[in-house]
């Protein structure tokens, strides 16, 4: 095979006229350069490190203060400097290579310099203080008060031409809420959900934590607030995602859609192609650190953390018997690819560079055209990731910790990320569009349980028919972090690479490009019976979720903005609405929002069931309530939601807190039967809405179906329901709905409806029609 003459170097032989050695001049061209290629790399990061690490000022600057400051020095015959300079200029030895005047120089560079860092760290604490204030958020939608106009002095301050890491330094820290008004939030949270009795002692429970241990608990998070960068992040990442133990397969991953109504192309191996070189193009975009920081909101720029970006590529979740690590390598030159129970390793790069879209296609039918069986024990070895984590991390200790077996896993665990050629077709159908959605959403979600390696970063799913999809680990980034990414490779895909008449990538194959390398196994009979009860356990738990995806396309966000009315506050009143006709009662709704105004911040949770909800749906069921008090009790039940939204995005939500709080009662053995309670409060409604982000990558006015359809997750409670939503353009609102089928109380196609239903009843409040007439 041609990969196995690639592999060797050189080769040499003993004769009696002494060693004769044959030199392969191709593999030692290759050899040169990769090492080009990784020394290039290696520059690239030092710069970018250097940019980012002076932002917002730049070596330009530099230039010019030092330049500046000793020509005025120079030509005024003044010392700006008040005699600092000549006292550098002492200890600065005089010698040959150093007169009196080289003297002064090196002394006007060196005042120069740290006149320039000085300049840099003031901008940089403004822009930090500009930062911390969130004023602007509680202006009215379309309007900008003056308060905020003159805050928008700000730009001044951040520089020009960010990268993505630029703002990292400028970020302010999350703020650690008051324990009082954390009490306070919670109660007012809970109340819509208790009866008076209930109440009364959650009342109880929570002024007697508030006076007691509250304060106590509080005292050491303030200080982490103050050693750490973000109090909440590091412990989140620990103890919600790396410590459990169950499986991450539907517990915890999530999935992305390819375009609902759009079909590129029908090849396989051609869709494969075009994609994953839009994800090493984005990759290397990435590595230069040339992604434009995201913002928000459009009109104002506020800078938005960049952390999670650092493991996006060429990361995997590493299992442990008490807990899993994030492995993370600087980089990758390969991908993992598994097709029919195989695994395969390609190379990204030859000659130097990337590889083209058709060169990649090429790798692909190689792989699609090997008809080699699988290994014994190959064919269903990811399902150890689907698993338990403990009995896939005692496996990983003892059969692939040496030989074959630990080379191979390697390839697979530093790989750039992981590719599915699926051999099952997915695809939207007019014809069956609710049993075709659903299909797909669940082969994205969990597939066969052993066709995807759910601990890499994230999978790239392609399916026979040319339809794909991504399936993304949790615990490295949120949702917005990869659908980033998938933004710019469906924005890529057929537009920009495109596709020939016949459906192949566009370019010819490479006549001499080695072939992509079978990952070889020696899986022993024992193993084999752990990844048999792993994959047991996996299609118990994927057989048992229920999703349904729906797009409602009676109206959208044009309508909604039409009633004056934020879109994601409508369609979460919705949902309380749904819910309670679903099941006759209302429930702890999260909500996630972000707090990526603050450095490494991630998320924090909206509850969504407040109040003022409650209120406004009890009035849509009881039919004597006029339209008017109804109006009324939406748009109070609104203004709730959006002041919550407001106060979870700048670091005063209540959640994040109590969690660390009981992390720290944990730390220092201390038993609170308040935060027992709260943090054991099943979450029955669990919410997410998927952002458009990069709305310049597509044209929403004359192609609205070239856009993600967005993504979602299994099930957070037995009993309840998973919602993911996406607003498409004006005029389009997927839902991504999961629950489980061993549930008597739910029932995702039932919700669905409940949902499409709330979502025109609210509407008809408004009266449009008569209102356009």
């Amino acid at each position: 095979m041609a990969e196995a003459h690639q592999a060797v170097a050189f080769q040499f032989t003993v004769t009696p006229d002494g060693i004769d050695l044959q030199l392969c001049h191709e593999a030692l061209r290759q050899i040169y350069l990769s090492g080009l290629h990784s020394w290039k790399k290696r520059f690239i990061r030092f710069k970018n490190g250097v940019m980012t690490g002076v932002y917002p000022g730049s070596p330009a600057g530099f230039m010019v203060v030092v330049v500046s400051y000793m020509s005025y020095n120079k030509y005024k015959q003044l010392d700006p400097s008040l005699g600092l300079i000549a006292k550098l200029g002492q200890h600065i030895p005089i010698s040959r290579y150093m007169s009196t005047d080289s003297q002064r120089i090196v002394g006007g560079v060196l005042v120069g310099t740290g006149l320039w860092v000085t300049i840099i760290m003031i901008m940089r604490n403004v822009l930090k203080s500009l930062l911390s204030w969130h004023g602007w958020m509680h202006a009215r939608h379309g309007s900008v008060s003056w308060s905020t106009r003159l805050w928008m002095v700000m730009k001044v301050f951040s520089g020009r031409k960010p990268m993505l890491y630029s703002f990292q330094n400028s970020l302010p820290r999350l703020p650690v809420p008051s324990v009082k008004d954390t009490c306070r939030r919670y109660l007012e949270s809970v109340r819509a959900l208790m009866d008076d009795e209930q109440y009364e002692r959650m009342k109880g429970l929570t002024k007697d934590f508030e006076k007691n241990l509250g304060p106590k608990l509080q005292w050491y998070l303030k200080l982490k607030s103050w050693w750490a960068s973000n109090y909440v992040s590091d412990w989140w990442e620990e103890y919600i995602y790396l410590r459990g133990r169950g499986p991450i397969m539907v517990n915890s991953n999530y999935y992305a859609m390819d375009f609902l109504y759009v079909f590129p192309t029908s090849i396989q191996a051609a869709r494969a192609g075009n994609a994953i070189h839009a994800i090493m193009l984005y990759r290397r975009k990435l590595d230069r650190a040339q992604i434009k920081p995201a913002s928000f909101p459009a009109l104002l720029s506020v800078p938005l953390c960049s952390a999670q970006w650092e493991r996006m590529f060429n990361t995997t979740r590493i299992p442990g018997l008490e807990t899993d690590i994030l492995q993370h390598m600087n980089e990758s030159k390969h991908i993992a690819v598994f097709h029919k129970g195989r695994f395969f390793k390609v190379w990204m790069f030859y000659d130097g560079r990337l590889l083209l879209p058709r060169e990649i296609e090429q790798q692909m039918e190689r792989i699609l055209a090997d008809k080699s069986e699988p290994l014994p024990g190959e064919e269903n070895l990811a399902a150890l990731t689907a698993g338990d984590r403990t009995p896939w991390a005692r496996a990983r200790e003892t059969y692939f910790s040496r030989g074959k077996n630990k080379q191979s896993l390697d390839a697979i665990e530093k790989a750039a990320f992981f590719v599915t050629l699926d051999d099952t077709e997915q695809r939207f159908e007019p014809d069956n569009p609710v049993k075709s959605l659903d299909s797909y959403a669940k082969s994205l979600l969990h597939g066969k349980c052993y066709d995807r390696w759910f601990d890499k970063s994230f999978n790239l799913i392609v399916f026979k028919n040319g339809t794909m999809g991504l399936n993304a680990e949790h615990s490295w980034a949120d949702a917005p972090i990869i659908g980033h990414l998938w933004e710019h490779v469906l924005s890529m895909d057929p537009v920009k690479l495109g596709y020939t008449e016949d459906g192949h990538c566009c370019g010819e194959p490479h006549p001499n490009l080695p072939g992509p390398q079978r990952l070889q196994w020696d899986i022993p009979a024992e193993c084999q019976d752990t990844i048999q009860s792993s994959l047991t356990l996996a299609r118990t738990l994927a057989d048992d979720v229920d999703c349904h995806i729906f797009p409602f396309d009676d109206f959208g966000k044009g309508l909604i903005k039409k009633c004056r009315t934020s879109p994601d506050a409508f369609i979460q009143i919705a949902l309380q609405l749904a819910h309670y006709r679903d099941k006759g009662k209302f429930c702890l709704t999260y909500e996630a929002s972000m707090t990526r105004l603050f450095r490494e911040g991630r998320t924090e949770t909206v509850r969504s069931c407040t109040m003022e909800t409650c209120a406004f749906v009890r009035s849509m069921i009881r039919d004597e309530t006029v339209r008017e008090e109804r109006l009324k009790l939406l748009k109070m039940a609104a203004e709730k939601h959006q002041n919550m939204y407001r106060l979870a995005m700048t670091g005063q939500g209540i959640d994040r807190h109590l969690f660390c709080l009981y992390v720290v009662s944990k730390y220092l053995g201390e038993d609170s039967p308040f935060l027992k309670e709260v943090l054991s409060e099943p979450w029955r409604l669990s919410t997410s809405q998927t952002p458009l982000q990069q709305v310049e990558l597509f044209d929403l006015v004359r192609h609205p179906e070239y856009v993600s359809s967005g993504g979602g997750f299994g099930p957070v409670a037995d009993d309840g329901y998973g919602v993911s939503y996406i607003i498409v353009g004006e005029n389009l609102i997927n839902f991504h709905i999961s629950s489980k089928h061993s549930s008597p109380e739910t029932d995702s196609h039932r919700f669905g409806a409940n949902i499409k239903q709330a979502m025109l009843d609210i509407l008809d409040l408004f009266q449009l029609e008569k209102k356009a007439m």
